[in-house]
């Protein structure tokens, strides 16, 4: 593709290979830290003398946060600069990763983490939107592709990357081998980034943003709370319930304003509705396997955390290489075919997990985790990219915030219903405490079985909403993308 044509907004040349460089090392570094702290728990806590609920906060209060920044950032991207905004997020970032390194006490390292979370928040989506705006539709795939890189592989790799970390550096180290390279970034990205998204000046409706803040904080956090304090707890339906209200109003309010705080009229195009539903469902997928697999392998298995990250490392190398690809591959036939395959390989690949035992091999459980991961690679990026090009260029914005917002919070209620129904089903069938008195080795060979059970419950509603996606994906559009870009609602409409 020739990239001469491509101008910023002040008629400018565009550097776009280094842009693009720029982009994707930046936000693997900030999207990365959403699981690079999944193996060092333990570690924290004895550092810290904390608890496992309170070490939790570490991941927890970081979802919420960018779960709530992700509907802020379509208003950010039509009101700063492209520059100026990806400079100041990444410079937040950079901020709270030198607040965690330096952290003398549990609380300032929660308060790094949290204002991590500010900067991932704003560049995850500003990648997607930039990607979406400088290449035209029918070349999105394969420059979605690209991103997928960034989005897809960081969280994988986290838990590999940080069980190595752990066992032969310390836990500082996680944070400090990012600094150097977020520095790296922030000065190639004084001479390659550009401001290539277009300022539509919008106002900033204050109730929207309270209410957008408050009603996705409360959901997201009551889907994280199930797995610690059960579907019974007032704190978990309760913040359920508020969420819920909230976002109805926001909801609400947004339909009714003139220019709303969030677009949420995407909506009414099908495509990106479905495409949407169909990326939830394979993100679902994949973090659903990340959190149950290394629970097995470290409970039945008796494997460290590395070992346990180690085991699903080929899964992710693989995504990291099919990414691009069916990105391609999604320029020259479109989404269908390949959602199709991949939700279909997804569903197939899932079902030997609903059968793993205590002496299942794991290099049979990496095996299917590859296959699985294959699978998902021809979903993700291509039914986001299809979604996209079904919105005029005045909506992408709002597309990426409303389709990364729903992406969250489907993955928090995957996590607490994969849990909650491992959780249940593995106590409903542990034996009586009363044998382990009488019979020790015949207690401890039921409670395994028990937990087994929980492990193919878990697995089984992973079946079940794979198939779902396989059969809505009978339903995406055929229609190939063209070069041509719509540049507003209006002419979308015609």
């Amino acid at each position: 593709m020739d990239f001469s044509n491509i101008k910023d907004t002040h008629g400018k040349p565009v550097n776009v290979i280094m842009l693009v460089l720029t982009l994707i090392i930046g936000v693997f570094t900030t999207v990365l830290n959403q699981t690079i702290l999944s193996t060092a728990f333990p570690t924290l806590m004895t550092t810290f003398n904390i608890s496992t609920a309170t070490v939790q906060w570490l991941t927890t209060g970081f979802l919420l946060v960018n779960g709530i920044m992700i509907p802020v950032t379509a208003y950010l991207v039509g009101k700063v600069p492209t520059k100026r905004l990806y400079l100041m997020a990444m410079t937040v970032f950079l901020i709270g990763t030198t607040v965690a390194f330096t952290a003398n006490g549990f609380a300032m390292l929660l308060v790094g983490r949290l204002v991590q979370a500010v900067g991932v928040g704003i560049t995850m989506p500003l990648l997607q939107n930039i990607m979406l705006t400088i290449f035209p539709p029918n070349k999105r795939g394969a420059a979605m592709g690209v991103a997928g890189i960034a989005i897809g592989v960081a969280p994988a790799i986290g838990p590999t990357l940080s069980g190595w970390v752990i066992d032969n550096f310390g836990w500082r180290t996680l944070f400090g081998m990012i600094i150097p390279i977020v520095v790296l970034v922030l000065i190639a990205s004084l001479f390659f980034m550009a401001d290539v998204l277009p300022d539509r000046h919008p106002t900033l409706d204050v109730p929207s943003l309270i209410e957008s803040s408050i009603g996705f904080g409360s959901l997201l956090y009551g889907f994280s709370e199930v797995g610690d304090k059960g579907w019974g707890s007032p704190v978990v339906y309760g913040a359920i319930l508020v969420g819920v209200i909230v976002i109805a109003l926001f909801s609400y309010r947004q339909l009714h304003l003139e220019k709303p705080f969030l677009e949420l009229r995407v909506f009414k195009t099908g495509i990106f509705t479905l495409s949407s539903i169909l990326g939830s469902i394979s993100n679902m997928a994949m973090v659903g396997a990340e959190m149950v697999i290394p629970m097995y392998l470290q409970i039945i298995h008796g494997k460290t955390a590395l070992e346990s990250g180690l085991t699903l490392l080929p899964g992710a190398l693989l995504i990291a290489i099919m990414s691009p690809i069916t990105g391609i591959v999604f320029d020259r036939i479109g989404a269908k075919r390949l959602a199709q395959l991949g939700l279909g390989i997804l569903a197939v690949a899932t079902v030997p997990y609903a059968f793993i035992t205590a002496t299942t091999p794991s290099i049979y459980i990496t095996v299917i985790y590859a296959v699985r991961m294959f699978g998902i690679s021809m979903v993700n990026m291509p039914v986001t990219t299809n979604g996209m090009n079904a919105l005029s260029q005045d909506m992408v914005a709002h597309g990426t915030a409303v389709n990364n917002t729903l992406r969250q919070i489907a993955t928090s209620i995957t996590t607490a219903v994969m849990v909650s129904v491992l959780t249940d089903v593995t106590n409903a069938n542990k034996p009586a405490h009363a044998l382990l008195a009488s019979d020790p080795l015949a207690y401890k060979h039921a409670f395994f079985n028990a937990t087994l059970s929980g492990y193919h419950a878990a697995f089984w509603i992973a079946v079940g909403f794979s198939t779902v996606g396989w059969l809505l994906a009978f339903f995406l559009n055929t229609k190939m993308p063209s070069g041509k870009v719509v540049m507003d609602s209006k002419e979308a409409a015609k």
